[in-house]
């Protein structure tokens, strides 16, 4: 059967599982496939902009809630100013707390940015982001990953259900093709993003797979 949004997602997984008993916890086994979707996967649907008016004086703002990386902070306006990024005791020491001007730079504390200096003005802070998958459920039916790769979400239910029930050869063989489906995502994103030129341009992947191997 064909799988192009939740509803029929909940009933393949039903049918693949064939049984009639687990309907209450199926949507349980979608959170926790998407969970580690919205982990690993950088799509361009996650790739998000928000903006904020600043409070003159005050040197924090909040950040998107659902952010998992941050890509560019600027100033909108004429000219638009892209902030340098700051590790905050960098930022402390460059720029003192006393006065006001346009916004320079930028650090991450908590679930806030800090700016320095401190807003003299209400400027508009854009800011854009790598944030979470769009969770699928009643109310919302589809997504991008839904719609491109059901397979993925099917494969992540089915390994979740298995280990539910404690069926660990099934739960494996569902895991193995799950992560294929996810590095054959991660593979087609890195294609639309570069194409197929033989310039060589380190993705964000490859540098995750860099990082882990260090």
């Amino acid at each position: 059967m064909a799988i192009t949004n939740y509803t029929e997602l909940k009933a393949a997984i039903a049918n693949f599982l064939a049984r009639d008993d687990l309907t209450s916890v199926i949507p349980d086994f979608i959170s926790l496939a998407e969970g580690r979707l919205s982990r690993e996967l950088e799509t361009r649907s996650q790739e998000k902009r928000a903006t904020a008016t600043l409070t003159v004086g005050d040197e924090y703002t909040a950040l998107p809630t659902d952010l998992r990386e941050l890509r560019m902070v600027k100033l909108n306006g004429d000219p638009e100013i892209v902030l340098e990024y700051m590790s905050p005791t960098a930022l402390h020491s460059s720029y003192s707390s006393g006065g006001n001007s346009r916004p320079r730079a930028y650090s991450l504390v908590g679930q806030e940015l800090k700016l320095r200096p401190k807003p003299d003005s209400a400027y508009t802070v854009e800011i854009i982001y790598i944030g979470s998958l769009s969770a699928l459920s009643d109310s919302n039916l589809v997504n991008n990953v839904l719609t491109r790769h059901p397979d993925a979400y099917l494969y992540g239910s089915l390994a979740e259900a298995y280990a539910y029930l404690l069926d660990e050869q099934r739960a494996n063989a569902y895991m193995q093709r799950f992560t294929m489906a996810i590095n054959e995502i991660k593979l087609d994103e890195e294609r639309a993003n570069y194409g197929t030129s033989s310039l060589q341009i380190s993705s964000i992947y490859q540098r995750q797979n860099s990082a882990g191997a260090n």
